[in-house]
């Protein structure tokens, strides 16, 4: 008898971000905004971007190119991140210099629509940019990805990219390929990006929260 999987996977949206309190994207970048300063302190890496939202307060969290941070401050037009080396690590974050764009978002709150798809904003590994194809017809990027990322990976299922919710137009070996509409292009860094790049990856929580529970059953 094949294993029974669970017909529906409640995920709960907390009304604010915060410290130890989850939070919740959807993948639909707000802007992008400019990298005003990298500093290194004695056990992170402060990251200060350019913002003009006036409803975050310290405390709260903001997803940067995929990535959850917490911010750490506060100041006109600008807001400041503390990344660990964990962070730095494991995603694009350390490859950032002031100057540079990226994507963000702002936490879901109750109420907010959902018009990507549930991201955590917990990167599970990097992929390289492999090619970019621009055609009249179409723009595609083709990324590889690091083999214990492409078991969540099928054609039309979904997956972040720098913190931009997409859909996955095919998979082979280890990479797979996403095409982007014209709005993604002018409303995100993935059009600016070219072969090398290190692209933050996020697995869709359905997808991976499937794949682990027939693993489990097989164990």
């Amino acid at each position: 008898m094949p294993p029974i999987i669970p017909a529906l996977i409640c995920i709960d949206i907390p009304p604010s971000g915060g410290d130890n309190q989850p939070v919740m994207f959807t993948g639909v970048i707000e802007k992008r905004t400019t990298v005003l300063g990298v500093a290194d302190g004695p056990m992170f890496r402060r990251l200060t971007i350019r913002s003009d939202w006036t409803d975050v307060a310290g405390g709260e969290s903001v997803a940067v190119n995929g990535c959850c941070l917490t911010v750490a401050e506060v100041q006109p037009d600008q807001l400041g991140f503390d990344v660990i080396q964990e962070t730095l690590d494991k995603t694009n974050l350390r490859l950032l210099q002031g100057g540079d764009e990226i994507n963000v978002e702002r936490s879901l709150r109750v109420g907010d629509r959902i018009d990507g798809h549930f991201v955590q904003g917990h990167v599970d590994g990097t992929g390289t940019l492999l090619e970019l194809v621009a055609t009249d017809r179409e723009y595609r990027l083709r990324i590889g990805a690091p083999d214990h990322l492409m078991k969540y990976l099928a054609p039309k299922g979904s997956i972040c990219i720098d913190g931009v919710s997409l859909t996955i137009a095919k998979v082979e070996a280890s990479q797979f390929e996403v095409a982007l509409i014209p709005t993604t292009l002018n409303l995100t860094t993935l059009g600016g990006r070219r072969p090398g790049w290190l692209f933050n990856l996020e697995a869709d929580i359905l997808s991976k929260t499937v794949v682990h529970y027939l693993e489990q059953q097989r164990k």
